[in-house]
């Protein structure tokens, strides 16, 4: 295997995002999900809905607990709750950005006239290979691209919604990155986003760990369900790049969140491209995320999560703007100037701004810390508290999170690990 460059989050703009001022809060409304994706670490149960009286007590937690730009609306699938447009009005009503992620199954035309009459802001579309959809037969992702634009057309249609996907991505389809990248980038006006979530289980771990719960050892293979769809290893953020690259050679990120346990991971990391159609002008600076988390900050007292998509267009006019200032708009605004002299009409069509994101979930080190995603946009309620939405199975099952251990170390030096956990 080539050796990937490692990413030196130094050349990024770190976000300024915190545990209780953060962009975005996890909201799940039900585990019920009417798909069963490779590795999902949420239980799918029939009658899993929250009524909207548990709803509203999260939301008044998240209120009160943590101030957001933008609620996920997560499950399980939210489009299978009963009153998923009722959900979208409440969170629209306290002052938030409804985003739901979905698998988009449920959704059709009409459901879609009465969600953005809701307030509902943007959607997630999950769609990769880990699902056997009844809409899209795939073997590899870019068989799915195909769908990808039915769903992004469909909310272009409505207009006025933001449009993201994400997939996970394990060593398997690592390679199939590019051709997913390769289809966004024709369409910046109507795909905003995309996202690639790094596959992650506990056996894929180089580490040997056994985990505890208050000194008890437990066994977790019923909580982390494997996969061979995750392949015999775990990759990384850096490999994720490289293939990005292969599809657009100009692409680099400007921003992150590092880890808990490890201050030079990255693991969310953010690029934001420049574009006409296929034709990339450049990625925006770190300086243009700095700017553009404190101005939303300044005006409307939450850091920047989500876009309208009506900003997503003025791509040229924050190149130029900032072009005196920053060498690498500087650097964008030159391309977006010699296409225009070389297509004059071009002058009348705008430059859309299109990210690309990288999300690298629970890394699991040598000396049984976990690195974590350090001030975690995914932060979900349970009971009245805060958790990571990733590791929530673990609140429910044992009342606390799991300690991982060496083997090599002793129950003892486990025993003072997950009582000093417990006092925090």
């Amino acid at each position: 295997m080539t050796e990937v460059p490692a990413l030196n989050p130094r050349e990024y703009y770190r976000l300024p995002w915190s545990f209780t001022d953060n962009a975005i809060s996890w909201l799940e409304v039900t585990t019920s999900c009417n798909l069963a994706c490779e590795g999902c670490y949420r239980p799918n149960e029939k009658n899993g809905h929250k009524t909207l009286a548990q709803i509203a007590e999260e939301l008044a937690v998240l209120k009160k607990l943590r101030k957001s730009d933008c609620i996920s609306i997560a499950g399980g699938d939210p489009l299978v709750h009963p009153e998923i447009v009722e959900i979208v009005r409440m969170i629209k009503d306290g002052g938030w950005k409804p985003i739901l992620n979905t698998n988009g199954l449920k959704l059709t035309p009409e459901l879609l006239k009465d969600l953005k009459k809701a307030g509902v802001y943007g959607f997630t579309f999950h769609i990769d290979t880990t699902q056997k959809r009844s809409d899209s037969k795939a073997s590899v992702e870019a068989d799915h691209n195909a769908l990808r634009l039915k769903f992004a057309q469909m909310l272009a249609n409505e207009g006025g919604i933001g449009c993201s996907f994400n997939q996970t991505v394990s060593v398997k389809t690592l390679d199939q990155v590019p051709d997913v990248i390769r289809w966004a980038k024709q369409y910046p006006d109507i795909v905003h986003t995309m996202v690639f979530i790094l596959f992650r289980s506990p056996d894929l771990n180089d580490e040997a760990l056994d985990f505890y719960a208050y000194g008890k050892k437990m066994e977790i293979e019923n909580m982390y369900k494997e996969s061979p769809w995750g392949g015999d290893r775990l990759i990384k953020a850096n490999e994720v790049v490289a293939k990005i690259k292969e599809a657009d050679p100009l692409y680099e990120p400007n921003s992150y969140l590092g880890g808990t346990a490890d201050p030079m991971s990255t693991k969310w990391l953010l690029a934001s491209r420049v574009a006409r159609g296929s034709t990339t002008f450049g990625y925006t600076s770190p300086r243009l995320m700095e700017i553009s988390q404190h101005i939303n900050h300044l005006f409307k007292g939450t850091w920047l999560s989500y876009a309208d998509p009506k900003t997503t267009s003025l791509g040229r006019i924050a190149s130029f703007l900032l072009a005196p200032f920053d060498k690498k708009m500087r650097a964008v605004a030159r391309r977006i100037f010699i296409h225009t002299i070389k297509t004059p009409l071009s002058l009348f069509k705008p430059a859309y701004v299109q990210t690309f994101a990288i999300i690298q979930p629970v890394d699991f080190m040598a000396d049984g810390s976990l690195n974590m995603c350090d001030s975690c946009p995914d932060i979900t309620v349970h009971n009245g508290k805060l958790y990571w939405s990733c590791r929530l199975e673990e609140i429910k099952k044992y009342g606390c999170f799991l300690t991982a251990v060496p083997r090599k170390q002793t129950l003892h030096v486990v025993a003072d690990k997950t009582k000093k956990a417990a006092n925090q």
